[in-house]
């Protein structure tokens, strides 16, 4: 396909929308035209970096701006089809759809460019902030594969609380012991009691021990970060 495939069957949309429609006028691949109304439109046969920086350039020239691209032979959406439209919202750029069925050509506009209403999502940001300041240290650089293992804060917290317990041998602590010892008071006896992990058993009301899965794992842990206990601020 190619972008040239595009034209024709987005022109006669708008010609039925009483736009004047006209190609390649000073680099936009397509400008319609009705009344005062003037809408620019940039195609191509798929989503690009290019196509993006065209079309934020030609919000100098007008308000309405599209971006039009094909949907993929044997695909309903765009891929990444949300994270598109989150981008395309703040550079107040719309976004036009072709979807080529055996007959005929389906126009579907499905953004129009409006204008972007920066709203902070406070709540994610703080989460953010929670996490960075529940860290022990920093295991991670940024940038790792999504398949690598995250040792979250929460995690940290696992791994400290899973040091004092198997520190103890087989003498059960409570919360209250481990906070003494140096863990999370507030978060000390959600870790315990939610188990996440399964590293820990109750053996009786508010005392807990280190299971064999939570020895094995603390041992693997150890073994792939040799600086855990530093790390976790146990040395």
């Amino acid at each position: 396909m190619k972008e040239e495939d595009l034209y024709t069957p987005l022109k006669k949309y708008l010609e039925n929308q009483d736009y004047t429609v006209q190609g390649e006028v000073h680099e936009c691949d397509m400008v319609a035209v009705k009344g005062e109304d003037v809408v620019i439109i940039e195609l191509k046969t798929r989503i690009t970096t290019t196509l993006l920086i065209q079309a934020a350039r030609r919000k100098e020239i007008c308000d309405s701006v599209y971006i039009a691209v094909p949907i993929p032979p044997g695909k309903s959406v765009l891929p990444n089809y949300k994270g598109l439209k989150i981008l395309l919202k703040r550079l107040e750029v719309g976004l036009i759809l072709l979807r080529f069925l055996k007959t005929k050509t389906r126009v579907e506009i499905v953004l129009h460019p409006v204008k972007f209403e920066q709203r902070m999502r406070r709540k994610k940001q703080q989460n953010i902030l929670r996490e960075i300041n529940s860290r022990y240290s920093e295991f991670h650089k940024g940038g790792i594969p999504t398949s690598k293992e995250r040792i979250t804060a929460y995690k940290q917290e696992a791994l400290r609380i899973a040091f004092f317990l198997n520190q103890s041998s087989f003498e059960p602590l409570s919360p209250g012991e481990l906070k003494k010892k140096g863990t999370n008071p507030e978060k000390t006896q959600q870790i315990l009691s939610r188990n996440v992990y399964g590293w820990f058993d109750r053996i009786e009301r508010g005392k807990y021990v280190l299971n064999p899965a939570g020895k094995e794992a603390f041992s693997r842990y150890q073994k792939d970060y040799p600086d855990l206990l530093e790390k976790l601020k146990l040395s």
